[in-house]
């Protein structure tokens, strides 16, 4: 596997399993118990740092299933207010957009990595990632985001990614497999059905996120909402660590850390 690095961070097999920590600056999120104002994002990240988070995920828009739109000017103005509190805290920042207007502001301030859920779909967007030589997180997404149904063609969809990475020039890059109801044709079963196989996308050699934390096809099985879906969201995250996850995202630090050092403590003893 090849390892990525962000901000000195490496990130791939062999070494320990990393977190990321979700600061999400949008009202609109489906768990609305993660949101954070944008003006508070420097203490939110702070204490997510000192319960063990690696690196932090800054988002200003909603993307669970239903969510309200929200325009590109809002976004790019939520961002950029988190990022500016940010300025010279030293921790390490991804930001998670798929818009190419957004992207080109956050990246006047300190960041570290590039999110893209859409996978590098937009070329205009592919050429900002590369031109910043930053690392990039990247979604299965052929032209919409989570567009992938399935576990064939999310691996076929995995690999049409890291062609467009080797088609704009970006060599330093996590792979997301995109589990989570992005699309209407997507189901719960979809989504176990990439649980089950997450293993598998080791084949691609490049290092794997899994992005979980109190999605809908936990909800659904469990009959809980999102403010119910800690203890189903960390059984997930533990086993997608077991299974191959090189970095795990989660609303919820401190818990999450403590299921990594249990596994740590386990697979070394």
């Amino acid at each position: 596997m090849q390892a990525c690095e962000i901000n000195g961070l490496s990130i791939g097999e062999g070494l320990p399993v990393r977190l990321m920590g979700v600061i999400n600056c949008s009202p609109e999120s489906f768990y609305r118990g993660s949101y954070v104002h944008p003006g508070e994002t420097r203490e939110r990240a702070l204490a997510m740092v000192a319960d063990g988070a690696d690196l932090v995920d800054i988002g200003a828009r909603a993307t669970g299933p239903g969510s309200p739109p929200v325009s590109i000017g809002i976004e790019r103005e939520r961002m950029v207010e988190a990022l500016s509190v940010l300025e010279g805290s030293g921790i390490t920042v991804s930001v998670d957009t798929i818009h190419p207007e957004v992207l080109e502001a956050c990246l006047r301030y300190d960041i570290h990595a590039v999110n893209d859920i859409s996978g590098l779909s937009n070329p205009r967007y592919a050429e900002l990632a590369r031109d910043s030589g930053l690392p990039a997180i990247l979604m299965a997404s052929r032209s919409v985001p989570g567009d992938a149904v399935g576990f064939p063609v999310t691996l076929e969809t995995l690999r049409l990614v890291v062609e467009r990475c080797g088609e704009h020039g970006i060599r330093d890059f996590i792979l997301d497999p995109g589990i989570g109801r992005w699309v209407p044709e997507r189901t719960g079963r979809d989504d176990w059905d990439l649980v089950r196989h997450f293993g598998e996308f080791l084949a691609l050699g490049r290092p794997l996120l899994a992005a979980v934390s109190r999605k809908t096809f936990i909800g659904e099985l469990l009959g809980r909402g999102p403010d119910e879906r800690l203890p189903g969201s960390l059984a997930v995250a533990l086993l997608l660590a077991m299974g191959g996850a090189s970095m795990v995202r989660t609303h919820d630090v401190r818990e999450t850390k403590d299921i990594l050092t249990v596994l740590t403590e386990v697979l070394g003893g």
